[in-house]
């Protein structure tokens, strides 16, 4: 069955949060166009679609039209708006692990700054001029006070290329809207989202070692890592570990589907940018106690020095969202946990089977 509704290209759109709000975009109606490097997603041999798309197709019962492309392939990205009368764009494509982009930091420049450009460009040559760009709460640097609030000033003392990346296409997206102010951008800052689909059968995903807590602890509960490792317990946190504002992957869908509504809004112009997070932070040793109730599992875990690139304690005030685009994130930690072991039992080896 094919959706009618307004086309919507979502960029990474087989990556954990694109996929997530790929079907629920599905669910509302929207016509969804995908493209992915598929860098981070797992698709099977001789299959047209990576696994998590064919299993939105399963669950939504609509079909999905999908390009495997590089947003810095201009000519590729071209094609795709020359083929679909695309009427916004929701941005997802980047790398986004803080540690690996202090390692791999032109890497992390070239693919999330110049490959943004490179999507903008091709948007201005095909007058699309709405976007939906999946930022993060590490343009904020070193929290200067919390919760954090989006006047928090942005770019001063970000601590990782990741953070960076995210900062400077935020720049360009405020001048790209003051150089023309046809254009309409809202830049969702998100905290950490965490969970699955409670179908259990689409989740976060990584390849290799993840890099995220929540998919580690996951991974370890079900046996395919020996230990998490926790970085740094000397912290001026309650228990010494580090302080996340985790969201639930659904809750920041629903924050994606009303920023695509808000775009409508002839009343907004320019750059607008929203908190999605609960507003209330969880330490490390927290989430791991949530995770061994929610599993019933004991989860291992070794305490070793800090990560480059970490900040003590992030949370947010996501007010302006809840006045502005009417969301709000309402799952607990508990539920952030129970979803994401749903989803880890069902598929142990994530989406590349059970064998």
């Amino acid at each position: 069955m094919e959706s009618s509704g307004p086309v919507v290209l979502v960029t990474g759109g087989a990556g954990y949060v694109g996929s997530h709000t790929v079907l629920e975009m599905l669910n509302q109606g929207y016509t969804v166009v995908v493209v992915d490097n598929l860098v981070n997603c797992y698709r099977a041999p001789n299959s047209v679609l990576p696994e998590c798309l064919k299993r939105i197709e399963k669950l939504s019962g609509k079909k999905v039209k999908f390009y495997e492309l590089d947003i810095g392939d201009k000519s590729a990205l071209s094609k795709v708006f020359s083929e679909n009368k695309v009427s916004c764009v929701i941005h997802f494509a980047a790398l986004k692990a803080v540690s690996e982009s202090c390692q791999l930091p032109l890497l992390y420049y070239s693919n999330n700054i110049t490959g943004s450009i490179t999507l903008l460009e091709v948007m201005k040559e095909n007058n699309v001029k709405n976007i939906v760009y999946s930022s993060s709460s590490t343009v904020y640097g070193i929290p200067q006070f919390l919760p954090l609030t989006e006047n928090h000033p942005t770019g001063q003392g970000c601590t990782n290329p990741y953070g960076k990346s995210k900062y400077f296409v935020e720049e360009i997206l405020k001048d790209v809207c003051l150089a023309d102010n046809t254009w309409k951008v809202i830049s969702l800052r998100y905290f950490n989202p965490v969970g699955a689909h409670p179908s259990g059968d689409i989740g976060e995903d990584p390849a290799g070692i993840p890099n995220n807590l929540m998919p580690f602890i996951a991974q370890v509960a079900v046996g395919r890592r020996e230990q998490l490792f926790v970085f740094g317990d000397d912290y001026d946190t309650p228990d010494g570990t580090g302080i996340r504002d985790y969201i639930h992957i659904q809750d920041l869908v629903l924050g994606h589907l009303c920023a695509l509504k808000k775009l409508t809004d002839p009343k907004l112009i320019g750059f607008k940018t929203y908190n999605l997070g609960t507003g209330s932070g969880h330490s490390v040793l927290e989430v791991v106690e949530a995770f061994n109730k929610a599993s019933k599992r004991l989860v291992k875990y070794k305490v070793v020095g800090r990560r480059e690139g970490d900040v003590a304690v992030s949370y947010c005030d996501s007010s302006l969202a809840r006045a502005e685009l009417d969301w709000q994130a309402v799952k607990t930690l508990q539920e952030m946990c129970e979803d994401m072991w749903r989803w880890q039992m069902k598929n142990p080896n994530g989406f590349q089977g059970n064998s």
